[in-house]
């Protein structure tokens, strides 16, 4: 491993499986795993629980002096915890993902959140997930992917993923819920979703999760092969 911390920043869009994806790859490859899009939908869960407007952009900008977040890394899963309770669960239920979507298009938000995530990749070999990490977070970062598939496929996904939770869910509202969100990430006016000019483009479509993996892993090699 080498000597100097290497940064990865996977982008893509919702239902892309790169949480699910980043992680085993950061385990595969001796890496720590960071979950940015988690941090947000913290924010956005604490501001649904407090009756918070999700389209007053003050109104949520006044609400982070009472949020503390904090990422932990137990049994090398990550865990968050929002003003001291663990939410790792919570945060992944559907309607926190439009909440999410809401609060991350808040300039103050992201602001907040920044530190947390460059510090969190100055200090080890991380992989670190999210809408806008090589164009924003992680401008510098050795390896840019941009992760992707096509939107039936991700709301396919998603929507087995909630099911076997058991959550009662129907597939129409998934992809409605999915694409809303699409158009909302790539439409604001700050750090709006989009692939990083020199990001490798990684559709999964036609992979399934081992071979996604798989192929995160090999770019991932192929750029650090000077230094892993």
């Amino acid at each position: 491993m080498s000597s100097k911390p290497i940064a990865v920043a996977i982008d893509g869009p919702v239902g892309a499986g790169k949480s699910s994806i980043a992680r085993t790859a950061a385990q595969r490859l001796g890496f720590i795993y960071c979950d940015t899009g988690a941090l947000y939908r913290s924010v956005g869960l604490y501001c649904s629980r407090n009756g918070v407007d999700l389209k007053n952009t003050d109104e949520i900008a006044a609400q982070l002096n009472n949020i503390k977040l904090e990422i932990r890394l137990e049994g090398g899963v990550q865990h968050v915890f929002l003003n001291g309770e663990d939410v790792s669960e919570e945060i992944r239920l559907p309607e926190i993902s439009m909440a999410a979507s809401a609060v991350s298009a808040v300039p103050a938000v992201r602001a907040a959140l920044l530190d947390i995530q460059r510090d969190t990749a100055a200090n080890s070999s991380a992989i670190m997930d999210g809408r806008d990490i090589g164009t924003v977070v992680l401008p510098d970062a050795d390896v840019k992917i941009f992760l992707t598939a096509k939107p039936e496929i991700r709301a396919k996904r998603r929507f087995d993923e909630l099911i076997a939770k058991g959550k009662d869910v129907k597939f129409d509202d998934v992809l409605r819920e999915l694409n809303e969100r699409d158009y909302a990430d790539t439409h604001r006016e700050t750090a709006p979703l989009k692939q990083a000019e020199d990001a490798v483009l990684a559709d999964t479509s036609e992979l399934d999760f081992e071979q996604s993996v798989e192929l995160v892993c090999g770019i991932i090699r192929d750029k650090t092969k000077d230094v892993l």
